[in-house]
């Protein structure tokens, strides 16, 4: 397909295929480019104007269970310094997420299925709620975890969660992940949360090693088959001390691409949120706002202590390890002002896939 055929059923809203989502990630000139991000840009604002929502992030703890070989807090790496915040940090964060308007707040850590960890989440979302009069609204990341403790988590007033697949191509996925970790077994929590209630979010890694345009084409036909209201994506970026990072030392970061799977997601997907996420700013300072330019509509500013954020290193270079929440957000306003978008202070920023998927059931 040449870039005339492409452009103009681009241009007629009509379904996309598979081979045409391939001619879209197998762009190169910079017109085209510039009219692809232009059309994913145009079908967001079709969805959500110019709103930017914000999600105050919390990485409560880097102790995790898994092994993952491309992952920096993997539970191999003897060379992280773990910690766990308190409860009552956790609960200043939410009171800042408050304060500065984001509307939403993510809990994200390793991955831990042990009761301890499992009750403390449960109390961590009940107090949560208590403290902000419900004002919050709550996501979760926070692996893998049994439907039973998917439904307490739900009960005690979480209502999104994000469960990345890395790569929705099963060889690739085994790649990935050591033997104790199950395609299937991923596959399946991201279905039972999509079927029980969740605002259900996923992604994956663009740019991996061994990865194809067919992955990611693939990547995008899961999120659709899957019904996924949220979509969480980015560059690969390595980390020295993972398998995968050492067997790939120089790897470059795919970040054309990763723009291109954004504005794909957007134009073949429609009234999904997406996120434009801290790896596109680590690769370049403008990196989040030119996510936004290319169809994601989510930006996850970090509310953590800055001692914490350089133990959360899933990837090396990670970007503003040193900044305050609010050189944080001095920043993100003067960029999203900028290219013309509008922080969107107080609101929760439901995916509009979600409603219109649950009233189809009806």
């Amino acid at each position: 397909m040449d870039s005339a055929e492409l452009f103009a059923k681009l241009e007629s809203s009509a379904p996309l295929s598979g081979s045409e989502l391939s001619a879209i990630l197998n762009l190169t000139g910079a017109d085209d480019l510039t009219r692809l991000y232009a059309l994913a840009y145009a079908q967001k604002l079709r969805v959500t104007g110019r709103k930017v929502f914000f999600r105050g992030l919390v990485e409560l703890s880097n102790i995790c269970a898994r092994n993952c070989f491309y992952c920096g807090i993997r539970r191999g790496n003897s060379k992280v310094r773990r910690y766990r915040m308190t409860e009552d940090e956790v609960y200043s964060a939410a009171d800042m997420a408050l304060k500065s308007h984001f509307g939403s707040m993510v809990l994200q850590g390793g991955e831990r299925n042990d009761p301890e960890f499992i009750d403390c989440v449960e109390r961590l979302i009940l107090g949560i709620r208590q403290r902000t009069g419900n004002q919050l609204g709550l996501t979760l990341s926070l692996g893998e975890q049994s439907p039973e403790t998917c439904d307490r988590w739900f009960a005690a007033g979480a209502h999104r969660y994000l469960l990345r697949i890395e790569a929705s191509n099963p060889a690739l996925f085994r790649k990935l992940h050591p033997a104790d970790q199950s395609f299937e077994n991923r596959v399946a929590c991201i279905d039972y949360l999509s079927s029980h209630g969740w605002q259900t979010g996923t992604g994956v890694m663009i740019g991996l090693p061994g990865q194809t345009i067919d992955d990611l084409v693939s990547d995008l036909i899961f999120f659709r088959e899957h019904n996924i209201d949220m979509i969480g994506m980015g560059p690969y970026l390595s980390h020295a001390d993972t398998p995968l990072g050492a067997a790939y030392p120089h790897w470059t970061p795919a970040f054309e691409l990763s723009l291109k799977m954004i504005a794909a997601a957007r134009l073949y997907l429609r009234d999904v949120n997406i996120a434009s996420t801290t790896a596109l700013h680590t690769i370049r300072p403008d990196g989040r706002e030119l996510g936004l330019l290319a169809g994601a509509n989510v930006i996850m500013p970090n509310l953590g202590d800055s001692s914490y954020r350089k133990e959360y290193n899933l990837y090396e270079g990670k970007a503003s390890l040193d900044d305050g929440i609010d050189d944080c957000m001095t920043s993100l306003l003067e960029g999203i002002a900028k290219i013309g978008e509008e922080p969107a202070p107080d609101e929760w920023g439901d995916p509009k896939h979600f409603f219109s998927r649950v009233s189809s059931k009806s």
